[in-house]
C-alpha cells in the first residue's frame, strides 16, 4: 500500500488504483485484486440490507475478512447485523469529535459481530443537507482513518439505489468498486431501479470506467419470473433467489441473522457467498422504458395504454373560445 495522501484528488486516484483492472469484458475464475470492493444497490425496502447483513455474516463464517460499510442514511444494514442496535455513524461521530477538538478513532465508528467488521457512514437530518455529500465526506474520513492500509478480503458497500444522486453513484462514477450487485424482486419499481443502475454502469463505461455488474439477487421471490426475465434481458447472471417466506420475514423484522450455518437458510447464503466471490463484473445492456414494461403483463402495468395528444381546447376547458383561423386552405386541384 502507498502512503496515505490526504487531498481528495489523490484519494480518488487511489480508489481507482484499488479497482483499476478492466475485468468487465473477460471471464475470470478468480478475482485479480486481493481486496474486492463491491457496491450493492437496490430499491429502498426491497431487502438489500437484509441480504447484505446475512451475506457478510456468512462470508465471515467461511473464513473471509469482511468489512461492511452502510451508506444508506437509514442505517438498516448494521442495525440488522447488530440485533437492532444503531451504531454511531461516521458523520455524526466526526461532528461531535470536531466540536470537542478530538480526532475520530477506529473504535469510535467500527464495531464487530460474528467476524464481520461494520460501520455506518450516516447522513444529514431530513431536510438539512444532501445525502450524497454525506457519502463523499464519509469516504474522506475513511481515508484519514487508513482505509487503504486495512487488510480485508471483501469490502461491501450498501447503497440506496433509488436516489439519483452523485454521492450515491460514487462507486460507479469514480471506479471505487470493482463490481456492483443488484437486489430486486418481481415488481416493476425494484426492477426500474436495477435498470437505472445498469444504465449508470453503462454510461460510465462509455466514459472509460471499469465497474461492471456481477449479477442480481432476487429477494422475496414469489416465482412469477419477472426478475429472472430482467436478468436475461440485460445479460447479467442471477446470483441467488431468496424465496418469499414468512419465516424469513419474521426473522428479518426481529433483527435475527439467518446467514449462519446454524440456520435452515445457511446453505442459501453460503452459496450466495461463493457466487459473489467468483462472479466477474460484466457490462450490462440496460432496457428502455418499453422494454422494461414488456417484462410484465400489459394489463397489470398499463403497458397497453395509447398516448392521446391533448389539444388547446382541452387545456382551456371552460375558458375555451373558438378563434377564427387566418390559415389559408387551398382546395385540391
Amino acid at each position: 500500500m502507498k502512503d496515505e495522501v490526504p487531498n481528495l484528488k489523490d484519494f480518488d486516484q487511489r480508489l481507482r488504483d484499488e479497482a483499476h483492472e478492466d475485468l468487465a469484458d473477460i471471464i475470470a475464475e478468480e478475482p485479480t485484486s486481493k481486496t474486492q470492493i463491491i457496491a450493492i444497490y437496490g430499491k429502498g425496502g426491497i431487502g438489500k440490507s437484509f441480504t447484505l447483513a446475512n451475506l457478510s455474516h456468512m462470508m465471515a463464517e467461511q473464513g473471509k475478512r469482511v468489512l461492511l460499510i452502510g451508506c444508506d442514511p437509514k442505517s438498516d444494514t448494521t442495525s440488522l447485523l447488530f440485533g437492532g442496535k444503531a451504531c454511531p455513524t461516521i458523520i455524526e461521530t466526526s461532528t461531535k469529535k470536531k466540536l470537542a477538538g478530538e480526532e475520530v478513532q477506529i473504535g469510535d465508528v467500527c464495531f464487530k459481530r460474528g467476524g464481520v467488521f461494520a460501520m455506518e457512514l450516516g447522513g444529514p437530518e431530513v431536510g438539512r443537507g444532501c445525502g450524497g455529500r454525506g457519502i463523499i465526506h464519509g469516504f474522506e474520513l475513511l481515508e484519514k482513518l487508513g482505509f487503504h492500509d486495512w487488510d480485508f478480503d471483501y469490502v461491501l458497500l450498501d447503497f440506496l439505489g433509488d436516489v439519483v444522486c452523485g454521492g450515491f453513484g460514487l462507486p460507479i462514477a469514480r471506479d471505487m468498486a470493482q463490481k456492483v450487485i443488484l437486489v430486486a424482486s418481481n415488481d416493476l419499481q425494484s426492477l426500474y431501479v436495477a435498470n437505472n443502475v445498469c444504465s449508470a454502469v453503462e454510461y460510465f463505461r462509455k466514459l472509460g470506467g471499469n465497474v461492471g455488474v456481477a449479477g442480481l439477487v432476487i429477494n422475496k421471490d414469489d416465482g412469477t419470473g419477472e426478475a429472472a426475465a430482467f436478468a436475461k434481458a440485460v445479460d447479467i447472471p442471477i446470483l441467488a433467489a431468496i424465496p418469499q417466506d414468512d419465516d424469513l420475514r419474521k426473522k428479518s423484522a426481529n433483527y435475527q441473522i439467518v446467514g449462519t450455518a446454524e440456520s435452515q437458510w445457511g446453505s442459501l447464503f453460503a452459496s450466495l457467498g461463493d457466487e459473489v466471490a467468483i462472479a466477474p463484473p460484466v457490462r450490462p445492456t440496460p432496457l428502455d422504458q418499453d422494454g422494461l414494461l414488456g417484462l410484465f403483463d400489459a394489463s397489470e402495468t398499463g403497458g397497453d395504454v395509447v398516448l392521446e395528444p391533448a389539444t388547446d381546447l382541452d387545456m382551456r376547458g371552460k375558458n375555451a373560445v373558438d378563434k377564427v383561423s387566418l390559415e389559408v386552405v387551398y382546395d385540391d386541384v
